[in-house]
């Protein structure tokens, strides 16, 4: 009879273990994709202290072109109005947690120029974030362009 209620304590502990686990990842989960949309809107609003917050000072960005841009370079690019994004929404994001780190994948559709010509379209992005001190921000950025049919 002991043996049997000490057997079922466990069970419960282990499953309430697992159930805060899966509590806690979705909350992450929930939070980075607030972040994600927050990022969408600051770039449209030129937010930059957001941005800045946000972004790593390790932060790179790879583009879909192939260029690596650094925090500063794109936070200047934005600032000086070389970068004009006029809309940008994203969607079908999906994250994954991994402790402190996690992987954000989604897509952005966005209205912008970039010195004068219009790069408007869509595109498939993985952002990696981390979480420092507490707070969760973005190391890294990847684009992909989705070709037009």
């Amino acid at each position: 009879m002991k043996s049997t209620a000490i057997a079922v304590s466990v069970a419960v502990l282990v499953f309430g273990v697992a159930i805060l686990a899966q509590t806690q990842t979705e909350s992450v989960e929930q939070e980075l994709i607030k972040l994600e949309n927050a990022w969408a809107d600051a770039v449209v609003k030129k937010d930059l202290a957001f941005l800045e917050g946000i972004w790593a000072d390790d932060y790179a960005w790879t583009a879909s072109d192939g260029n690596v841009w650094s925090k500063a370079q794109t936070l200047a690019s934005l600032k000086s109005g070389e970068d004009a994004v006029l809309s940008l929404r994203t969607d079908d994001v999906k994250v994954r947690v991994y402790g402190d780190a996690a992987v954000a994948t989604g897509r952005s559709t966005f209205n912008e120029t970039f010195k004068g010509k219009d790069v408007s379209g869509s595109e498939r992005f993985t952002d990696t974030w981390v979480r420092r001190s507490g707070r969760w921000q973005c190391v890294a950025m990847h684009c992909s362009r989705i070709a037009q049919k």
